[in-house]
């Protein structure tokens, strides 16, 4: 599934794939897409996240909605230093900064949501308070409502896959984005799971300096990661391989993973030589989780794949909840999955791209999925894939980026390899419990 970040690309572009021309299949609907697109962008707000998130899924708008809604940017402007007082002040009160040994005046990052300002502890540790901007919960819902304007331009075309579910899930997910307090669990969470891995870094929460609305974590210092794209093939490997653990590992063992694809939501770290030794995973406001019987229908999908075994692949889509499937229908869905398991199908080195550019990478194979569902579908997709696949677009670009040369196959076979439902159920009660986040549905 690392490999979908080109797919889902090459949906998004399918107005240039094969059969098609120009940017759009209608110079009228490449306008009002343009128009769309730039009211949107004027609200620089919350929407503007979940119009980058329905640019990303096969589907969901036209293509040439799903282009122009692509290039809108998530960054709002920052909060001056007066508002900033006044909103540490309505959180911690008004000796917060006595708090702090020192907190920078201006904003070290800022995005949809909130703004991060450095500050230092009375004990010398280096910190991030994660600061929400106000009213954003009446701003969420508000942008919330305008997402049934999207789905109801979706819903006058003949559709390849039916959306309904969609919209409950990135409601869902946006709200909890809110919730501070349960991003904050989700750390400790991901702190029990890599605890002590040499590859993977998390945060530490500061109960004390924490609200729902503000996250004072430990500082990690690191680097952007495309900053790396040019440094030797072992170091962009060594960050390929932090990313996928830090992505497989606690959704094969624990049923959650790390959603949001956003490269500033990753840095690299070094060694005392200045040679890349791995990755700080720094947000974790977007979380989905999953019960154990979904986890097996990932590893049951690329057994039959890598088997022909064909009724464990049925059996597998209809273990997440695809009903209604067509033998034709699940010859579809097969052209996409062997796409997407495709590097972890093959023992052998490569690249996700292998001998294809990047740019092209996926396109033959996402009109041929594209072109099938209109003819066979709508197929519904179930909820839990709608920010599997974003999160699987941000590992796959992070691989497209790095250009890293792995044996995919052998990453992911000693990943699941120990993996039995029932240790993944207990394992999964466990850390949840002791973490204090929600267990998924499905789970008693």
């Amino acid at each position: 599934m690392g490999a979908s970040a080109p797919m889902s690309a090459a949906w998004r572009l399918e107005s240039r794939a094969p059969g098609c021309s120009g940017s759009g299949l209608d110079p009228d609907r490449d306008w009002e897409a343009a128009s769309l697109a730039a009211a949107l962008g004027g609200l620089k707000g919350p929407i503007m996240k979940v119009a980058q998130l329905l640019a990303t899924i096969p589907e969901a708008l036209p293509a040439e909605y799903a282009a122009e809604l692509g290039q809108l940017q998530s960054q709002a402007p920052p909060m001056g230093w007066p508002f900033v007082r006044r909103r540490m002040a309505a959180e911690l009160g008004p000796d917060w900064e006595s708090r702090f040994a020192s907190f920078k005046h201006d904003a070290a990052a800022s995005a949809s949501l909130g703004q991060v300002h450095k500050a230092r502890a009375h004990d010398g540790r280096s910190l991030a308070a994660k600061l929400q901007y106000p009213d954003m919960q009446s701003a969420v819902e508000a942008d919330l409502k305008q997402l049934s304007v999207l789905f109801s331009i979706h819903r006058r075309l003949k559709p390849a896959i039916e959306t309904s579910e969609m919209k409950e899930e990135i409601g869902a997910r946006l709200r909890e984005e809110l919730d501070y307090d349960l991003e904050a669990r989700h750390m400790r969470l991901y702190g029990l799971i890599f605890a002590d891995d040499p590859l993977i870094r998390v945060p530490e929460v500061l109960p004390a300096l924490s609200t729902q609305r503000l996250l004072t974590m430990t500082w990690l210092d690191g680097r952007r990661l495309l900053d790396y794209t040019g440094r030797p093939l072992d170091e962009r490997n060594t960050i390929a391989c932090a990313m996928f653990r830090a992505w497989w590992y606690p959704f094969s063992h624990y049923g959650i993973i790390h959603g949001d694809p956003h490269l500033g939501n990753y840095t690299v770290f070094e060694d005392e030589e200045g040679h890349a030794a791995g990755i700080n995973l720094l947000d974790y406001g977007c979380m989905r989780t999953f019960a154990p019987k979904f986890i097996q229908g990932v590893i049951d999908l690329y057994r039959g794949l890598l088997t022909k075994n064909r009724a464990l692949v049925v059996h597998a889509y209809e273990t997440w909840g695809f009903a209604g499937l067509s033998n034709e229908l699940i010859d579809i869905l097969n052209i996409w999955a062997n796409f997407i398991y495709g590097p972890m199908l093959e023992d052998r080195i490569r690249t996700i791209a292998d001998d294809q550019s990047p740019g092209m990478y996926g396109r033959r194979e996402a009109f041929k999925v594209h072109q099938g569902l209109r003819d066979k579908g709508p197929v519904k997709v179930p909820r839990e894939f709608v920010f599997m696949d974003r999160a699987a677009i941000g590992l796959g670009g992070v691989f497209l980026h790095l250009n890293a040369e792995l044996n995919f196959h052998r990453l992911f076979d000693d990943t699941i390899i120990d993996v039995d439902l029932g240790e993944v159920a207990r394992r999964q009660i466990q850390a949840f419990a002791e973490a204090k986040v929600p267990l998924p549905e499905g789970i008693a």
